[in-house]
C-alpha cells in the first residue's frame, strides 16, 4: 500500500464529511439522502428529502435494534423493507408525490433497503464513526 493512496482515501473521506456538514446532515443521513435525492428537485423538496432521510434513519435504527439478528430471516428482512416503503409512501413522512411516482417509491425502497442491509448489521453501524 502506498502512502499517496492512503492519503487520497483519507482526503476523500474528509470531503464526504465536509459535504455532510454543508448539507446539514451527518454522514449516515447523507447516505440515505443521496439515495433518495433526484436531480430535478427544488430547494423546498431538497429540504423535505433531508428531513425524510434523517427521520427514516432514526426509525430504522430503532426498529433494527428491536429485532435480534434482523438480517438472518426473510420475515425480519421483510419487516424492515416494509417499514422503509411505508415511511417513504406516507404523505406525512414520505417523498413528495409531485416528484416521486409509485414506481419511484418502490425503487427508492429497494435502494435504501440494500444500503441498510449492508451498512447496519448492528446498531450502531460498524461502517460509520461514532461522534463523541
Amino acid at each position: 500500500m502506498s502512502i499517496p493512496g492512503v492519503f487520497q482515501g483519507v482526503q476523500s473521506l474528509d470531503e464526504e464529511a465536509r459535504r455532510a456538514v454543508r448539507e446539514g446532515l451527518d454522514e449516515e443521513s447523507l447516505a440515505i439522502f443521496d439515495l433518495l435525492r433526484r436531480p430535478e428537485l427544488t430547494a423546498k423538496e431538497i429540504k423535505r428529502i433531508k428531513k425524510v432521510a434523517v427521520e427514516l434513519l432514526a426509525v430504522l435504527k430503532e426498529r433494527i435494534q428491536e429485532i435480534d439478528h434482523w438480517r438472518d430471516s426473510e420475515t425480519t428482512r421483510d419487516t424492515v423493507r416494509v417499514e422503509i416503503h411505508n415511511f417513504l409512501y406516507r404523505d406525512a413522512t414520505g417523498l413528495p408525490e409531485d416528484f416521486y411516482t409509485e414506481n419511484d417509491v418502490e425503487a427508492k425502497t429497494d435502494e435504501v433497503f440494500q444500503h441498510v442491509f449492508r451498512a447496519y448489521p448492528t446498531i450502531p453501524s460498524p461502517f460509520y464513526e461514532i461522534s463523541v
